[in-house]
């Protein structure tokens, strides 16, 4: 054959073969591992770096519950409202416990989340609260306890009687205190309404534990809720930096004092302004006339304790700023009550005062260690 007629003849075959080989060959990439940390396209983690050429790369799995390395309060509430729904209350919020135990950090948005297992349970289980609180509910200072009775409560076409049957007959703390924020509920935010319906229990000792429930509303609602905004108008926190505490009855300012802290923390960005902790203890004074300043102090004690369990020491530091022996020994007293409520095993405040450092702070701690736990 003549040389330029095999060469011609040769090129066409390669360009046939080449044809073939891009029709029959796949040329989507192969997947590259993701750096440690990073997430993929399909939520799983990747691993630290890719192998080496010619080495077979490791299939990315997710990890074995699936959870993500952060929570937040939407992805927590979620996974445990959708837990609720395949299963029951009861493993919700065993898994709940379970979380807030190992990651402490969660403990600032527990209570929330076990309030909106509460309400669903409700409605699941038509109204039978006896079935509703069959399941262990202690979890996150008996949040799912409190939703549940406002769920009930909201629900009642009859409010004003039905608190007094819900709790019956044992009347334990964390129920009537459950029943203050249904009072709220009901009353739609207006406290004077929502003290009325708390008065209609026939002790003190019951009406003061559901103003808790009422003003632990008031100052820390669910603000994706639109029935549970706070009704605090800001030209009246202008004039009084602790309204509305100072103007009710005696037997209610207590409990509205230790929680108004609450809404200064977080209208005050506590989670990115630490510093705001120690600066809460100094707007505290402002209820010294009054003699608000020590509840106030007090709560200042309990919030710092919620929002930092997993820093006790860090905590008690916060307290140490206050320029005052009684205000420091006051917020002492709020750490010890918070933490006493999130751990109830009777070592807890042991615990707690063996991790803080300052003598004067653990001296405080220790005095407070039979502090009443009702509080949450």
């Amino acid at each position: 054959m003549h040389p330029r007629a095999f060469a011609i003849l040769t090129a066409l075959l390669l360009g046939v073969l080449g044809l073939g080989s891009v029709a029959v060959t796949d040329w989507t990439p192969a997947p590259v591992a993701a750096a440690a940390g990073e997430n993929t396209a399909d939520g799983t983690a990747g691993t630290a770096g890719a192998a080496p050429a010619g080495t077979a790369q490791p299939a990315v799995s997710a990890t074995p519950t699936g959870d993500p390395a952060v929570w937040t309060r939407s992805t927590l509430r979620n996974k445990l409202m959708a837990e609720m729904e395949s299963t029951d209350p009861g493993v919700a919020l065993a898994d709940l416990d379970r979380i807030t135990k190992q990651l402490p950090y969660t403990v600032r948005f527990c209570h929330p989340i076990a309030h909106e297992l509460g309400h669903a349970a409700v409605k699941r289980f038509d109204a039978d609260f006896q079935k509703v609180i069959s399941f262990p509910h202690e979890t996150c200072a008996a949040g799912y306890l409190h939703g549940a009775v406002e769920e009930m409560l909201n629900a009642s076409a009859q409010p004003e009687t039905d608190l007094l049957k819900l709790c019956a007959p044992k009347n334990s703390g964390p129920c009537i205190h459950g029943v203050g924020h249904g009072t709220m509920f009901v009353a739609k935010q207006d406290v004077a309404k929502a003290r009325d319906l708390c008065n209609k229990f026939p002790t003190d000792q019951n009406r003061i534990r559901c103003s808790e429930g009422l003003f632990m509303q008031l100052f820390g609602p669910d603000e994706e809720d639109e029935k549970a905004k706070a009704n605090l108008p800001a030209d009246k926190i202008a004039q009084d930096p602790l309204y509305p505490c100072k103007e009710q009855p005696s037997l209610f300012q207590s409990a509205c004092f230790f929680y108004a802290p609450t809404f200064y923390l977080s209208s005050h960005d506590y989670p990115n302004h630490p510093e705001v902790y120690a600066e809460a203890l100094k707007w505290c004074l402002n209820g010294k006339a009054s003699g608000g300043s020590v509840d106030c102090s007090r709560g200042v004690g309990s919030r710092t304790m919620k929002y930092n369990l997993d820093r006790e020491d860090w905590a008690a530091q916060q307290c140490a700023t206050a320029a005052d022996g009684w205000q420091r020994k006051a917020c002492a007293e709020g750490l010890v009550s918070y933490y006493t409520v999130n751990y109830t095993d009777g070592g807890a405040a042991g615990r707690l005062c063996a991790k803080i450092t300052s003598s004067e702070m653990q001296g405080y701690c220790r005095s407070a260690g039979g502090l009443s736990s009702s509080l949450d």
